[in-house]
This record gives structure tokens, sequence and C-alpha cells, in this order.
């Protein structure tokens, strides 16, 4: 495609490469993204009704009051039981799996652009919608309403996996790549501390309408800068251009792609091994994501300005660990010193072992506030390390389909989400100290063993599923003895 005159000039205007500014709104999405998705978390506690534990039993564990702030965790109006909040907040990852791999296999075959960009807005506009939801319909309307924020937002990441393997060369994948799913990171950080900020000023639907309104900004901005290929891209700089197609061999989308290898993918053991991963990371992730403002809010009784403030703490830990590593894993395959299997599988490891232990050792801290703080914050920290690991392995095992790859192994993990948080809501229904301590255990046996699985069966190299050239050279070469014995 000729670059069109006006599109040279407008490049001009841009100091920053279009693959860097892809990745600087990749990270906005998917930080968008979790501001959305775990706002509620945090809100919810202000939703329902305090639970009072003046009259339980000695054999539950319960923390004192926090002092500084104790009238603004009363809570709210709504009697919901701890199983019923579980469900409410898992109900979110009943829509995000259904639309994994319809947006793997859309963004592969239109490009990522809109894929993303449509499932963000629409993400946005449930969210706005939650508050009417809730004073409308209670329990069962915002259920509704968090399943369709999922079936928006379950296109994110095998879009931005498209996008990542259409822009980022091998040797930038790590530190772009770490930069864009590090928007998981920022936007819990953000999503933590600016909800206890909103919800100490004001009533709590305005967290909803802050979150959501700025996704759709986010959606006309991405619109007008991004594109799916940089072959489609009007003002990209020939520059940038040449350097990516040096780099990458070829800069647009394969078009001519036979359909989805399904058999291969499925019997593929190293595919396996990252859908084991992307499980464990999922689950541990999931309850920290989820349900650490509520182990804030009903254990620790910390105030809401508080909660906001030490739940977002371990993601900004994270966030440093997750770019680093990026930085470390590129400096470690381009040095030679480890091949990217082996880079793959080390962060991957330390990413699993590291949290699962200072998982549970939070719980054994008690009512030490500062010390299970640190603790989290180790934990999320040490878990930043997957970005550089087994999340970048469908770029690594197949860029034709790594759309694919992503969709299946996120929307396999994401089934954690509905059930985690659930399980969470079933084995605390004292949101007791103790109850907690047995979700830590479970969480640090999955953790566990889904890497131990990883580390032993993964790859990070190109797997034979990923060339369909082979095919289409064959019929070619069918169709050439045909003609010879014509002739």
């Amino acid at each position: 495609m000729t670059q069109p005159e006006w599109g040279i000039k407008l490049s001009r205007y841009f100091i920053i490469p279009q693959r860097v500014i892809l990745a600087i709104m990749g990270f906005l999405a998917i930080l968008n993204a979790y501001t959305m998705r775990i706002s509620l978390s945090v809100a919810i506690t202000q939703l329902v009704v305090k639970k009072n534990h003046s009259d339980e039993g000695s054999d539950t564990a319960f923390c004192e009051s926090d002092d500084l702030d104790s009238d603004s965790s009363s809570g709210g109006d709504f009697e919901w039981s701890e199983e019923l909040q579980g469900f409410i907040l898992s109900s979110f990852y009943i829509g995000y799996i259904v639309t994994h791999i319809p947006g793997g296999l859309l963004a592969e075959k239109f490009g990522g652009k809109w894929t993303l960009g449509l499932g963000i807005l629409s993400t946005a506009l449930f969210t706005m919608l939650t508050p009417l939801a809730i004073n409308e319909g209670g329990s069962t309307a915002l259920i509704i309403v968090r399943v369709l924020m999922g079936l928006g937002e379950g296109t994110t990441f095998p879009a931005l996996s498209v996008l990542l393997a259409q822009w980022v060369p091998v040797k930038e994948r790590g530190k772009l790549g770490a930069l864009v799913l590090g928007g998981g990171q920022v936007g819990t950080i953000l999503g933590n501390l600016l909800s206890g900020i909103m919800l100490d000023a004001w009533d709590w639907p305005v967290v909803f309408y802050v979150f959501g309104g700025v996704g759709i900004i986010w959606f006309f901005i991405f619109c007008f800068l991004c594109f799916s290929d940089p072959t489609t891209h009007p003002y990209i700089k020939p520059s940038e251009k040449e350097y990516l197609l040096r780099e990458m061999g070829s800069i647009g989308r394969n078009e001519n792609l036979p359909p989805t290898p399904w058999i291969a993918i499925i019997t593929s053991l190293p595919m396996w091994a990252l859908i084991s991963a992307q499980i464990g990371h999922d689950w541990g992730f999931y309850i920290m994501v989820t349900d650490l403002p509520k182990y804030m809010s009903d254990v620790l009784q910390f105030s809401i300005k508080a909660n906001g403030l030490y739940s977002s703490l371990p993601y900004v830990m994270m966030w440093i660990v997750s770019l680093s590593s990026g930085f470390v894993g590129d400096w470690l395959i381009t040095r030679r010193i480890l091949s990217i299997t082996n880079t793959r599988k080390v962060m991957t490891a330390l990413a699993a072992f590291g949290p699962a232990i200072f998982m549970v050792a939070a719980s054994y801290a008690g009512c030490d506030r500062v010390v299970v703080v640190v603790l989290f914050t180790i934990c999320m920290g040490l878990m930043g390390t997957y970005y550089a690991g087994m999340k970048l392995s469908p770029l690594d095992m197949s860029p034709n389909y790594a759309g694919t790859l992503m969709a299946i192994t996120n929307g396999i993990g994401s089934i954690t989400g509905v059930i985690s948080p659930y399980l969470v809501g079933v084995m605390t229904p004292n949101a007791s100290l103790l109850e907690w301590r047995t979700v830590f255990w479970v969480a640090f046996g999955v953790l566990c063993v889904t890497a131990v699985i990883y580390c032993i069966w993964a790859s990070g190299e190109v797997q034979p599923f990923n060339d369909p050239p082979q095919k289409r050279n064959i019929e070619a070469e069918e169709k050439q003895e045909k003609r010879k014995e014509v002739h």
C-alpha cells in the first residue's frame, strides 16, 4: 500500500515511533480495562451493610477496627451475603471468557484496531450504566451489567497480542510487551487508590462515571493514532517502516493464512504448559485483584481511604518489577546468556513460587497491618516477572496465530476469575482471618503445581503450526506438476 503524501507530511510531527505510540495506547487500554473491572471491588465495601463481628465466636479471628477513620467504613444498605458478593465479583468473568477466542479470530482476520477499540468502548458504556443497574435492579441487574462488561473486555488481550505481533520486533518484545501488559498493574493501582479517594469524598456512583468516561475518551484518541499494522498506517515514517521490515521480514497482516490449525494447537505440549501457567497466574492474581480490598476491609478493618491506598501498593511494586524484568529478559536473550525458552521459564518460576510463599506468609502476620502490607507488596512485586515470562509465550510460539493462542490461554485462565472470587465467598462466610488463610494456602498449591508443569514442558521457540506457507508451497508444487504433465 502506497503511503499518501499527506501521511508523509503528518509523520514529521511525530517524534515518538509509531510502534511505541501503539505500545503506550495498548498500555492505556489495559489500564482503563482494569480500572473499570476492579472499581467494584472497592465500591462494594461501601454498598453492602458492614459485617458486625462483635458477636462472633472464639473460633474465628478478627482484627480491631481502624481507629483513624472508623466511621467511613460503615458500609451501605445492601444486605448481600459473602457468597452473593463473591458471585457478583466473579460475574464479570462469565462474559470475559466468552469473547476471548472470537476476539482473537476477529483480530487476526480483520486487524486488532477495531477489535480492541470497540471492546473497550462497550466496557466503558456498561461501566457508566452500573449505578443505574444497582439502584433500579439490585444485585440481579448488577450481575447482568458485569457480564456484559466482560463480553466487551474479553477481546482486549487477544487483540493486543495480534497488534504486538505485527508491530514489535523480537528484540524489543520484552520491554514493549512488558510496558503494554504493565497496564494491568497501573490500572489496579489507580483503580484501588482513586476509588478509595473518590468514595471517601463523594457518593459511590462517581467511581463508575469517572472510569467509564475515561475509557470513552481513550477510544477516540486510539482510533486517530493507531492502526492494525504498519502497512495500513497512513502517517508512519518511512524510516520506521523500513526498520520494521528489516527486523521482522513482513509488516503486513498475512491475510492468506489457512484455517486455524486447531488440532495442532490443542495437541501441542508447550501449549498445554502455557495454559497451565496461565491458570496458576490467574488464580493468584484474580484473588488479589478481586478480593484484596475486601480482605483489607473485612479482616484488617482499614478505613475506605486507607483501603484504597494499601490495596494499591502491591501493584506499584508489581508494575516496577514487570517493566524492569522486561528489560532484563531482553538483555538475557540478546546477550545469549539464556535462550528465549529458559528466559521465559526463569521469569515464570520466579513469578509463581515467590508470590505463593509471601501470600501465605501475609496470612500468618495476623493483624500487624504494616507487616501484612509489606508481605503483600513483595508478593505482587514478584508476580510482575510473569509479564517477561509466560505472558510473552504466545508471541514467541506463533506470531501468525498469537491472537488465537492468547485467546485460548487467557480464556481458559479466566475461568479462574469466575471460580476463585466465588470460592473465596464460600470459604469465608464469616470473613475471618483463619478462613482467609485457607484461601491463601489453596492459592499456594495452585501456583506451585502449575509453575512446575510450565517449567518442564514450556517452549519459547516458534512452533510448527505457525508455518502455513508450507501447505501453500505444496499446493503450488502440485499445480506446477500438473502443468508439466499437460505440456
